[in-house]
């Protein structure tokens, strides 16, 4: 048994119930220390990975990573990404509007300031919805920072409509804010996407871009690949989503059965994405249409 990848996994499943370290290591009758341990990747006894999967109301073979694991909140899917991408030497991305591993500091700006504004309108839950975003960005920050010191290859495919939405709402898009931050939210959108052009017409060592021009996308996922194993994540949540929203479910699985059948999609998508100069032009038309409305 991978005793840290249990441990990571308990990491983000903590995450993902929401239950602090105390609480759990209450019900499972140990101390808090302890528990840190796991999380760390000390050897755990059976009978106790059947008692945390129990307490967390998942399938002990998930959190031997052996099934499906499955995440309802953001913060549990990102810290699980996070894990991931510690390891991961590739990173195969499809139908996102962009790579949030290649934004610029303005895209945590904005959001932050979107999760700012929405605390503030939360009343009496304000500091629990405060402590969820500061919760996610710290997640996504250090996501951030591993992408920057190890520099994984990445191949991003990003379709058309999710761009002209993104365009469109701007960042947090589905967060209730006021129009001052959310034309601010449009800018910064405005400012990545044109990033991204930027990238596609360098076409820097490592970095892959494509844009899908048409289909409206049936699912977003990425496969990401390390030295001795391949991870695929279904992923409803982007960057952005709210701290305490729940707009689907996430999947994680190594199943080669899984990761062949997405893999598949991938290398058909890549046959038929805009790329390179062409690419960036048609980034730029659709940036030019939203700031004129059309």
């Amino acid at each position: 048994m991978r005793f840290t990848e249990i441990g990571q996994q308990l990491r983000a499943y903590r995450m993902e119930t929401g239950l602090r370290a105390e609480e759990i290591a209450a019900r499972l009758g140990v101390s808090r220390a302890a528990l840190y341990r796991y999380e760390k990747g000390e050897v755990i006894k059976l009978d106790t990975i059947q008692r945390l999967a129990e307490l967390l109301k998942i399938s002990p073979l998930s959190l031997l990573g052996i099934g499906v694991e499955y995440y309802n909140r953001p913060a549990g899917y990102f810290e699980r990404a996070r894990q991931i991408e510690e390891t991961a030497d590739q990173i195969l991305l499809v139908h996102q509007p962009i790579c949030y591993l290649t934004t610029s500091g303005a895209y945590d700006t904005a959001l932050a300031e979107a999760f700012a504004e929405l605390a503030d309108a939360a009343g009496n839950d304000r500091a629990m919805v405060r402590a969820g975003a500061d919760q996610l960005l710290g997640i996504l920050a250090s996501r951030k920072k591993i992408y920057q010191s190890r520099r994984p290859g990445i191949i991003a495919m990003v379709s058309a409509s999710s761009v002209i939405r993104f365009l469109e709402s701007g960042i947090a898009g589905a967060l209730p804010l006021s129009e001052r931050m959310r034309a601010t939210c449009r800018d910064v959108a405005a400012a990545e996407v044109e990033n991204m052009a930027n990238l596609m017409e360098t076409e820097p060592m490592g970095l892959q871009f494509g844009l899908l021009q048409s289909g409206e996308p049936s699912s977003t996922f990425e496969i990401l690949r390390a030295r001795d194993r391949a991870s695929l994540a279904v992923n409803p949540f982007p960057p952005d989503t709210a701290p305490n929203a729940q707009p689907g479910v996430a999947m994680v699985t190594s199943a080669d059965d899984a990761v062949g059948a997405h893999q598949r999609v991938a290398e058909a998508n890549w046959r038929d994405v805009l790329k390179g100069a062409a690419a960036a032009m048609k980034l730029r038309e659709l940036i030019t249409k939203a700031r004129a409305g059309i």
